[in-house]
């Protein structure tokens, strides 16, 4: 009897790990896949370069080079995610920040956490770099505007359809001036029928 029990354990197990087996596949990374309608890579990187189009094809850009005979300097501040789901806000602001890197009508310093990076390797230079390659303190390029926005969601629902709304906005400001220079945003609404 104890035997046949375990012959009847071992084909359950057999029997249950053969019918859970899953596949993986590589794909391209710029491959569009949505599998749950929630926000994913593709909604960042849509978001990201659309509102960067929109923030560097405005008039502040000439205004200030006009005014000031340079290229403006952006710092991209926090992203808010005020939408009702986890929402990686960090992915969306390295996005954001290597569309306006690589556009080039700006100049974009480092922000946050890399920031303070920077400055504990300068102070760490002091102490520790031969004197011909020590780094400044106070050379720091100084951010004209910043870039600050949120990340808001509305998820409608009945029985197995299910609609979700995301609105992502911006807001630019004048750091030294605090006035508004540009605000946007990107929509993006997907309907899932399950």
């Amino acid at each position: 009897m104890n035997h046949s029990l375990r012959l009847l354990v071992l084909a359950l197990i057999l029997v249950t790990s053969a019918s859970c087996s899953r596949q993986i596949t590589r794909v391209s990374p710029d491959q569009q896949i949505d599998l749950s309608g929630r926000w994913n890579d593709t909604d960042s990187q849509l978001a990201a370069q659309a509102l960067t189009q929109q923030v560097l094809s405005q008039n502040w850009i000439a205004n200030f080079e006009k005014e000031f005979n340079r290229k403006p300097v952006v710092i991209v501040g926090l992203i808010y995610n005020k939408s009702s789901e986890h929402i990686e806000a960090d992915t969306y602001i390295k996005d954001i920040e290597k569309s306006i890197l690589n556009d080039g009508r700006v100049r974009l310093v480092q922000a946050g956490s890399k920031r303070e990076d920077l400055r504990q390797e300068r102070a760490d230079q002091q102490d520790f770099a031969a004197k011909a390659t020590i780094k400044k303190w106070g050379q720091e390029l100084g951010a004209d505007f910043i870039l600050q926005g949120d990340i808001n969601s509305i998820v409608d629902s009945y029985k197995k359809e299910k609609v979700r709304y995301y609105q992502l906005s911006l807001e630019l400001t004048s750091i030294e001036t605090s006035e508004l220079v540009w605000m946007g945003d990107k929509k993006i609404k997907k309907y899932v029928n399950r």
